[in-house]
C-alpha cells in the first residue's frame, strides 16, 4: 500500500526505524541508499518499479515488484469509427439478482452524490462501465439519450421494476453465449425511411451502405440513398423491383454492425430474397454478384405484377396441403415458416375463397402485400430470363455455413449459381426445416437482421416444437431476437439488440460500440455479505434501515417492511391531487388500484395480478390526500399470495377502508402474439380521430372487425418513468370502450364506466407513455357481463401489458360534495356509487363527435 501511495503522490517516504544504518553493508559499493527523509518520485519516460520484501522467521516468505500502470489518455482517439455515435447503454452486473439490484441502487446513489459523476457525461459513466467493469451471470444494461432516462431505467434495476429502458437476463454460471446465427428475412420487414436514422449515427452502417448503393448502381435506374430518404422523384418501396434491392441493402448494411460490434455469425440462414444477403455475408457471392441477382431478379418479377398474391395462414403445412387440394393449380404452398405458419401463393380469386374458408374455421388469414406469386408456377415463366441475366455470377466455397432455405441443408457455396437462385425463386420456401437443422446442430442464438422482426416468433416456435424423442415445451438457452423495429431505427435501438444478447451471454465488444469517452471512477462491487455473528446494536441508535423499512422508489409508494410473524408485507404511500392532478380523472383513480397492486408484487417477488376486484372508486379531495397501505400476504402452495389495497385520508383518526382485494402470481405469462407496427391496420373504421378528440390521453380510436383499437398517449408534461403503468393509460382506454356500442360494455349518459376487476393482468414492461391497444370480448363473455380483454404495446410493438380479462362497471359521477368511501367487500361490478364529482353528461358517442373525459 505504501508503494502504491508513493506512486500516486509521486514521493518516496523516507525509511522508518533506520536511523542507525547496518554496518555489515558496504553502502559505498553500490547505488543503494536508506531514505533519511522523503524525496520526489517523478514520473518520467520509463515506468516506475518497486520491489516489497515480507520477511518472517525463516526469511523472505514472499516478494513482489510493483510498476506503475501506464495512465490512459485524457481524451483517446477511438482507433476506429464506433459502431453508434448517439445514445448510450449503462451495463451492470452481479453475481446474484440481489447483488445486480444493489449494484445498481449503489451506482444510482453514486451518479447523484459524487462531485465528479455529476459533472461527468452519460458517454462517460457508459464507456467507464462498459471498459472497466467485469461482467458477472446477473446482467443489465439501461438504454437512453439522456440523463434521466439513464438514471430512471437504473432506478428500475434496483427496485426491480420492468422498465422499457432496460434489457435484462441471466447467464448460466461458466454457460451462455453459444453459436450465433444471422437469419434474413423476405419482403415484409421494410418501412419507410428504414435505414435513414441509422445511416445519421452509425459511422459502420453508412459505410456499408454506400458500398451497396455503389454495387446496385449499375443494374438499377434510381439511388438507394434517395429512395431510403424518400425524395421527391424517388420510386415506392411498393415496387418489387425496389424493395428487395434496399431491404438487401439495409440488412447487409446490419449484418456489418453487427460484426463490427464483436457479434459475428457462425452460420447464416436466409428466408426467399433474404438468401441472398445470407450468401454475401457467408462469402459465398461478393458484393457486386449479389446485387447483380438481387436486382435483376426481382426486376425480372415485375412481369408477374398484378396476376396474383400471397396469403398468410396460422395452420400447419400439412392442413393447408388439405385445403388446396381442390384447388389444385391456382393456389400452392409457398413457405413453410413454422409450426403454425404457412404462406401460399396463387390466383387472387382463389386466394380470397381460401382466406374466407380459414376464417369462417377460426383460422387466421392474413394477405401479404404484394401482387406476384413467387415460389409457384407462375415463376416457370421467368426461368430463361433469369439463368441468361444471372449467368455472370461466380459463386465461391462460403467461409461459414449457410443453410439453405430451399433444401434445408447446408450448403457448400459453389453450388449458387444462376440455376440455385432461380430455383429458389421457384420451389417452396423450407424455412421451418433450415431453423431445425440449425438448432438440432447446436446453435442456440437466432439473430433476425433486418429493419422489422417478421420471423422471431416462427424461429422460436420452430426450436421449441417437440421432435421425435423431445418434450412439448421451451427449450432453454436458447436466444431469439431482432435489430431494428419499424418506425424505431436509431442507434438506441441497436444499443437494445446488441444488449440482449449481451444479457444472455453472447460476447459483445462494447468498446468499438459506444463512442469513446473518458474514464470515470464508478463504485466498487456490491459484494453480498452473509453474517454469522451476532452483532448487538449500541443503545439508544436510530436507523431507519434497522426497523425493517425499505424505500419503494415508487411516485405513489413510498417505503415497505416485511411483517415480523408472517411471510408477507405491507407497502404504505400517499395519493394527493397536489402531487398527482390526474387522480381527479375519476377512472384513473380506480385504475390506479391496480398500479398500486402491481408495484407491491413486485416488491414481494410476486408481480403478475392472477386477479383483482374493486369495491368502488377511491374518492381524492383537492387538500385532502390519502394514505394508502397495500398488504400482501405470504405464498400458498402455488407460490400465489394475496394482495388487499386500504386507504384513509391522511392525518385523521378515520377508519382503513378496503378498496381492492385479489391475489398476485409469481409465474409470468407469455407475450402476446401479433403485429402491431401497421397501426392503425388496413380497413380499421375510425371511432375518433386525433382531430376530434379532447385534449386528454384518449388520441384515437377505431373499430377493427370484432375489436376496438385505441392509441392513448400521456400529455408531455406527464412522466410515466417512475411507474410500472401510469393510471392514466389504461383509465384512457376505457374511454374508447364507451365508444364500441353494439353489445360492448356502455355507461348511460350521466354515468361512466370503471374498471371493476381485473383477470390475468401482466405488466410486460414499464415506464410506457404512449400505448396502441387492442380490445376484444373475451370467447366465454355473455352479453351484458361487461368484460373484455386488452392487449396493449408501445409504439415501437414492443408488449407493454396484456389482461384476459377486464370487468367493466357504472359510476354516476355526478353532483358534488366530499362523501365517506365505500366500506364494503369487493363485488363484480357496480350500477351506482356514492363518489360525487362535478362531472357534466357524456355527449353522446359518434364517429367525428366522440370526447374524452
Amino acid at each position: 500500500m505504501k508503494i502504491v501511495l508513493a506512486l500516486r503522490h509521486q514521493e518516496l517516504p523516507r525509511s522508518l526505524h533506520a536511523d542507525e544504518p547496518a554496518e555489515n553493508i558496504d553502502w559505498e559499493a553500490g547505488d543503494v541508499r536508506l531514505l533519511a527523509e522523503a524525496r520526489p518520485w517523478p514520473v518520467s519516460d520509463r515506468p516506475r518499479r518497486a520491489g516489497v520484501s515480507s520477511f518472517g522467521m525463516s526469511g523472505t516468505n514472499a516478494h513482489v515488484i510493483i510498476e506503475e500502470a501506464a495512465l490512459p489518455a485524457e481524451n483517446p482517439e477511438p482507433a476506429e469509427p464506433s459502431v453508434v455515435s448517439d445514445g448510450t447503454a449503462w451495463l451492470v452486473s452481479g453475481r446474484t439478482a440481489a447483488a445486480l439490484a444493489e449494484q445498481a441502487a449503489r451506482l444510482t446513489e453514486f451518479l447523484g452524490a459524487d462531485e465528479t459523476a455529476k459533472a461527468a457525461g452519460i458517454a462517460d459513466i457508459g464507456w467507464s462501465l462498459a471498459t472497466t467493469r467485469s461482467v458477472f451471470e446477473h446482467r443489465a444494461v439501461v438504454l437512453g439519450h439522456s440523463r434521466e432516462e439513464l438514471l430512471s431505467g437504473l432506478t428500475a434495476v434496483a427496485t426491480g421494476l420492468p422498465s422499457a429502458a432496460v434489457v435484462t437476463g441471466t447467464v448460466p454460471a461458466g454457460g451462455g453465449g453459444g453459436r450465433v446465427v444471422f437469419v434474413f428475412p423476405g419482403q415484409g420487414s421494410q418501412w419507410a425511411g428504414m435505414g435513414r436514422e441509422l445511416a445519421e449515427s452509425s459511422p459502420v452502417f453508412a459505410a456499408r451502405l454506400a458500398e451497396c448503393g455503389q454495387a446496385l448502381a449499375p443494374y438499377v435506374d434510381w439511388s438507394l440513398d434517395d429512395v431510403l430518404h424518400g425524395r421527391e422523384g424517388a420510386p415506392s418501396l411498393d415496387r418489387v423491383d425496389v424493395v428487395q434491392p434496399a431491404l438487401w441493402a439495409v440488412m447487409v448494411s446490419l449484418a456489418a454492425v453487427w460484426q463490427a460490434a464483436g457479434v459475428h455469425p457462425d452460420a447464416v440462414l436466409g428466408h426467399s430474397q433474404g438468401e441472398i444477403a445470407a450468401a454475401y455475408v457467408a462469402g459465398i457471392l461478393s458484393l457486386e454478384d449479389a446485387a447483380r441477382v438481387v436486382a435483376l431478379r426481382s426486376r425480372a418479377l415485375t412481369a408477374l405484377s398484378g396476376r396474383g398474391g400471397m396469403l398468410s395462414l396460422a395452420e400447419s403445412a400439412e392442413a393447408v396441403a388439405d385445403r388446396l387440394v381442390s384447388r389444385e393449380g391456382r393456389v400452392d404452398i409457398a413457405a413453410v415458416n413454422g409450426p403454425d405458419a404457412t404462406v401460399v401463393s396463387g390466383d387472387p380469386d382463389a386466394l380470397d375463397e381460401l382466406a374466407a374458408e380459414c376464417e369462417a374455421a377460426g383460422v387466421r388469414a392474413r394477405r401479404l402485400p404484394v401482387d406476384y406469386a413467387s415460389h409457384g408456377p407462375q415463376v416457370e415463366e421467368l426461368r430463361e430470363e433469369i439463368l441468361t441475366l444471372l449467368e455472370p455470377i461466380t459463386p465461391r466455397a462460403g467461409r461459414i455455413p449457410m443453410a439453405s432455405s430451399m433444401t434445408g441443408e447446408i450448403l457448400e457455396g459453389i453450388e449458387a449459381d444462376a440455376g440455385y437462385w432461380y430455383a429458389s425463386l421457384r420451389a417452396p420456401v423450407q424455412f421451418a426445416e433450415a431453423v431445425q437443422v440449425l438448432g438440432d446442430a447446436g446453435y442456440t442464438v437466432f439473430v433476425e437482421t433486418s429493419p422489422h422482426p417478421v420471423l422471431t416468433t416462427a424461429v422460436q416456435a420452430t426450436l421449441d416444437a417437440p421432435g421425435p424423442d423431445q418434450p412439448a415445451e421451451p427449450q432453454g438457452g436458447r436466444v431469439v431476437t431482432g435489430t431494428l423495429r419499424r418506425d424505431d431505427g436509431g442507434p438506441v435501438r441497436v444499443l437494445a439488440a446488441l444488449a440482449e444478447v449481451h444479457a444472455h451471454g453472447v460476447a459483445v465488444d462494447w468498446a468499438k460500440v459506444l463512442p469513446t469517452a473518458r474514464r470515470i471512477s464508478l463504485p466498487t462491487y456490491a459484494f453480498q455479505h452473509e453474517r454469522y455473528w451476532y452483532r448487538p446494536s449500541l443503545p439508544g441508535a436510530v436507523d431507519v434501515s434497522s426497523a425493517g423499512l425499505d424505500p419503494v422508489g415508487h411516485p405513489l409508494l413510498g417505503a415497505a417492511v416485511e411483517l415480523a410473524d408472517a411471510d408477507g408485507l405491507v407497502i404504505t404511500g400517499r395519493l394527493s391531487l397536489a402531487e398527482q392532478p390526474w387522480l381527479a380523472e375519476p377512472t384513473a383513480a380506480a385504475t390506479v388500484l391496480t398500479e398500486l397492486a402491481v408495484v407491491a408484487g413486485y416488491q414481494a417477488g410476486c408481480p403478475w395480478i392472477a386477479e383483482l376486484a374493486a369495491a368502488g372508486p377511491l374518492v381524492i379531495e383537492a387538500g385532502a390526500p390519502l394514505q394508502v397501505q397495500v398488504t400482501v400476504g405470504g405464498p400458498d402452495g402455488d407460490g400465489q399470495r394475496t394482495v388487499e389495497i386500504y386507504a384513509r385520508r391522511a392525518r385523521t383518526d378515520d377508519p382503513w377502508t378496503r378498496y381492492a382485494q385479489g391475489r398476485l402470481d409469481p409465474a409470468r405469462d407469455a407475450s402476446p402474439s401479433g403485429d402491431y407496427g401497421i397501426w392503425p391496420p388496413a380497413g380499421a373504421i375510425p371511432l375518433l380521430s386525433g382531430d376530434d378528440a379532447a385534449d386528454g390521453p384518449l388520441r384515437s380510436a377505431w373499430r377493427d372487425g370484432d375489436d376496438i383499437l385505441a392509441e392513448v398517449a400521456l400529455p408531455d408534461e406527464t412522466s410515466a418513468a417512475t411507474f410500472g403503468l401510469h393510471p392514466a393509460l389504461p383509465a384512457a382506454i376505457l374511454d374508447a370502450v364507451a365508444l364500441a356500442g353494439d353489445g360492448w360494455p356502455s355507461a348511460g349518459p350521466d354515468e361512466i364506466l370503471l374498471p371493476a376487476g381485473w383477470t390475468e393482468m401482466t405488466l410486460h414492461a414499464a415506464g410506457a407513455s404512449t400505448l396502441r391497444a387492442r380490445l376484444s370480448r373475451p370467447a366465454d363473455a355473455r352479453p351484458g357481463d361487461g368484460r373484455v380483454s386488452l392487449v396493449a404495446v408501445d409504439a415501437t410493438g414492443a408488449p407493454v401489458v396484456s389482461v384476459t380479462s377486464l370487468r367493466c362497471g357504472r359510476s354516476r359521477p355526478t353532483g358534488c360534495g366530499p362523501a365517506p368511501p365505500v366500506r364494503a367487500t369487493p363485488c363484480s361490478a357496480w350500477t351506482g356509487s356514492p363518489c360525487r364529482f362535478r362531472w357534466p353528461p357524456r355527449p353522446a358517442a359518434g364517429p367525428s363527435s366522440a370526447t374524452t373525459g
